[in-house]
């Protein structure tokens, strides 16, 4: 009785795995013949463009930092960043603080200079009765005459020298006055870094002076950037630039290249090069000193090309080709001559048409 039992269950395990080997070798025979078949695209008319992107921001071509003559004390700001300024237009005033050391020696120079002028004009005086009289010549009395008009050419000027060094104004200059800080260009006002009673020093040879105002010409611009070494060669003074401002959504304004640094900087383990472009703006158009942009340079362009797309290529033993649809399902192998590439869309020269439909090879569909 439990022989015949488990000759049951024997035969029953026999008969499960038989008709699973039977189940799983339909299947794969199935799958075996069964063909699989891939998407195609056709090539197209377009564009390919190769670009490379510097990052910078746009700056003034002239940006010019007024520093005062003298030194002093701001008497009086009058501009404010943004403001629009013709050259000549006063910027500020300075209250001259004098040196006491300069100062004594410029009084002791024009009562040196009185004295002189008094004597001279004494002389002159006694000089002329004696040509009255006859007593003297002419000629006599002309150098007498000249030695006054020196003295007195002396005196106005250590008197011009003590007005300078006490208000910063010569007696005989009008209106003109070291103390009116004017601008010496047209443009718009900046910046304004000193307030009213901040102490200035002047510009000289061993100072650089201190900043009143800072003045551009804000309508002819410059983008200023850099660019890596690997691209730096494939660029050309004279290039067309399209610049996009980050804090300005989906401007774009041309520029073209007019500089490219002859020599590079190392930055964060790469070497830079220094390139500027004119900005072209149109007119009215505005734009903010210091703005971020990015350059987008075209290195190399073909327009109205038959193009495809780059998956679409195989490589075999140093060729290039495409597979080409013949009858459905078949493809037919097409050696192809490339051109420019993108590494997306790529250019082709010869091999295929645009009504040829192209396998994509990597993509089977079931």
């Amino acid at each position: 009785m439990k022989k015949g039992r488990l000759y049951t269950l024997i035969a029953f395990i026999v008969l499960v795995l038989a008709g699973a080997a039977y189940t799983l070798n339909h299947l794969y025979t199935q799958e075996q013949q069964e063909e699989a078949t891939y998407r195609t695209e056709n090539a197209r008319t377009g564009d390919i463009v190769i670009k490379t992107v510097a990052a910078g921001s746009i700056q003034p071509r002239q940006e010019i930092l007024i520093k005062p003559q003298i030194s002093g004390i701001v008497r009086l700001v009058q501009v404010e960043a943004g403001e629009q300024v013709q050259s000549g237009d006063v910027l500020a005033e300075v209250m001259v603080v004098p040196d006491m050391g300069a100062l004594s020696s410029a009084e002791t120079r024009l009562e040196r200079a009185r004295i002189s002028l008094e004597d001279a004009e004494t002389n002159t005086e006694r000089n002329r009765l004696l040509l009255e009289d006859g007593i003297i010549a002419a000629a006599d009395f002309q150098r007498f005459e000249l030695a006054r008009k020196q003295a007195q050419e002396e005196f106005y000027a250590a008197e011009d020298n003590l007005r300078i060094i006490q208000d910063g104004v010569a007696a005989r200059s009008g209106r003109t006055s070291n103390t009116l800080i004017t601008s010496t260009i047209d443009g718009m006002v900046l910046d304004v870094p000193v307030k009213k009673g901040n102490s200035v020093i002047e510009a000289n040879n061993f100072n650089e002076g201190t900043t009143i105002a800072t003045v551009a010409d804000m309508q002819d611009l410059i983008f200023v950037g850099k660019i890596d070494e690997s691209e730096v060669e494939k660029l050309s003074v004279g290039m067309a630039i399209e610049l996009t401002v980050g804090a300005i959504e989906g401007l774009v304004i041309p520029a073209t290249l007019e500089y490219i640094s002859p020599k590079g900087i190392e930055e964060a383990g790469a070497i830079q090069f220094e390139i500027k472009a004119a900005v072209e703006l149109q007119e009215g158009q505005f734009l903010r000193a210091g703005y971020s942009a990015n350059a987008n340079v075209v290195l190399d362009e073909r327009r109205g090309v038959l193009v495809m797309a780059e998956m679409l290529v195989q490589y075999a033993d140093g060729a290039t080709f495409v597979e080409v649809l013949v009858d459905e399902n078949r493809f037919e192998r097409h050696d192809v001559e490339l051109g420019l590439s993108d590494g997306i869309s790529v250019e082709v020269l010869s091999g295929v048409s645009a009504d040829d439909q192209l396998k994509v090879w990597n993509q089977p569909q079931y």
